[in-house]
C-alpha cells in the first residue's frame, strides 16, 4: 500500500474522531448557544500531528503554509491566535490518544519495555532562566550523554522494542529517574501488564536495589548493567541487544521531530508541543504497523 501523509492524516482523523464520539467525557463544553468552531477538535489534532512530521516547531510559519498545502483536507484552518489557544485546550486529549493509538497495535503485547529520559531544553540564557514562566518547574540537569549542562525539563519515556511509545511523562531536569518509574508503573499498570510478566530493560541510572525489589513485586523483571562489584547479571545479550533502540527513539525525537527546539514559553505550551511529538510518533508506528510497512519508526514518507 502506498503510504504518504495524507493518507496517515485521513486515517488518523477519522480514529480519533470515531474515539470522540465513543467518550463523550473527552469532548470539551460548548455553550448551547454562542458561534460553532468550524474545525472540530478531531481535525485540530490531526493538523498539530502533522505539523510535528513535517518540522513546523514555529506556528506562525506553520499556518501560513498548511492553509497553502493542506487545505484540501482541512478547509477551515484557524489563524495562529486560535490555533494556538485550542490547542493548548487539548494536552488531556493529545495524551489519551497516545494510549488509544499505542493500544492498537500489536507491538504494545510485547513483554519487553525500556526505559530512558533525554533534555527537553527551554532557555539558554541567564535572563531567560531568571524570567521565564518555566522558573520552579524547569531546571538545571546534566545530560551525560552529551556531557553537557542544561537549564529545563526531562522526558521520561518506556517503550517496546519497536520504539513505540507505552509511557512518558515529563519532569524538572533533576528529578530521579528511578523514582519517575515507579510513578509510570503505578499510574499505568496496563501498561506493563504481561501474562508470562515484563521485562524491564534500563541503563545504570536506574540502579537501585529498592527500586528493582519494588518492580519484581510487580511482575516486572528488570534488565540492567552490573556494579563492578557485583557478578555478571543475567540478561547481558539482551541489554546489548536493544538498549540501543531508546536511545535511536531519543535521536528521532531531536532530529526529525525537533524536540529541542519546541519554542514552548509555559507551561501548558511545552506540555503540548512535547505531546504533538510523542504523539506525531506513535501515530506514525500505529500507521506504518496497520499499513504492513517493513520499518515501523520510519517517517520518511510523512517528513515532506
Amino acid at each position: 500500500m502506498h503510504v504518504d501523509l495524507d493518507t496517515l492524516a485521513t486515517a488518523l482523523y477519522v480514529r480519533i474522531d470515531d474515539e470522540l464520539k465513543a467518550s463523550p467525557h473527552l469532548n470539551r463544553w460548548r455553550p448551547a448557544v454562542g458561534i460553532t468552531a468550524r474545525i472540530t477538535d478531531a481535525e485540530l489534532i490531526t493538523v498539530s500531528v502533522m505539523q510535528a512530521l513535517l518540522g513546523y516547531h514555529n506556528e506562525t510559519r506553520w499556518i501560513r503554509y498548511a492553509r497553502k498545502s493542506i487545505i484540501h483536507l482541512f478547509p477551515h484552518l484557524p489563524k495562529q491566535p486560535g490555533y494556538n489557544k485550542r490547542l493548548r485546550a487539548l494536552t488531556t486529549q493529545l495524551a489519551h490518544f497516545i494510549t488509544v493509538l499505542a493500544t492498537d497495535t500489536d507491538p504494545w503485547r510485547h513483554p519487553i519495555r525500556i526505559a530512558d529520559s533525554t533534555p527537553v531544553p527551554c532557555g539558554t540564557s541567564r535572563e531567560t532562566v531568571q524570567r521565564s514562566d518555566l522558573a520552579g518547574w524547569a531546571g538545571y540537569g546534566y545530560c551525560a550523554s552529551h556531557s553537557r549542562l542544561f537549564w529545563g525539563l526531562r522526558l521520561h519515556l518506556v517503550t517496546t522494542v519497536h520504539g513505540l511509545p507505552v509511557a512518558f511523562a515529563l519532569t524538572n531536569a533533576k528529578t530521579d529517574e528511578r523514582e519517575v518509574l515507579i510513578d509510570l508503573v503505578t499510574l499505568q499498570p496496563g501498561m506493563f501488564h504481561h501474562p508470562d510478566g515484563v521485562i524491564l530493560v534500563v541503563d545504570k541510572g536506574y540502579r537501585d536495589r529498592d527500586t528493582e525489589i519494588w518492580l519484581n513485586d510487580n511482575d516486572v523483571t528488570v534488565v540492567r548493567p552490573a556494579y563492578r562489584t557485583e557478578p555478571a547479571r543475567p540478561g547481558r545479550g539482551l541489554l546489548r541487544a536493544v538498549r540501543q533502540t531508546i536511545e535511536s527513539v531519543n535521536q528521532t525525537f531531536k532530529s526529525q521531530l525537533d524536540l529541542e527546539q519546541h519554542g514552548g514559553r509555559t507551561i501548558t505550551g511545552v506540555a503540548v508541543r512535547v505531546l504533538q511529538r510523542v504523539l506525531a510518533l506513535t501515530a506514525a508506528i500505529w500507521h506504518n504497523w496497520h499499513t504492513g510497512q517493513p520499518t515501523l519508526r520510519s517517517l520518511t514518507a510523512f517528513d515532506h
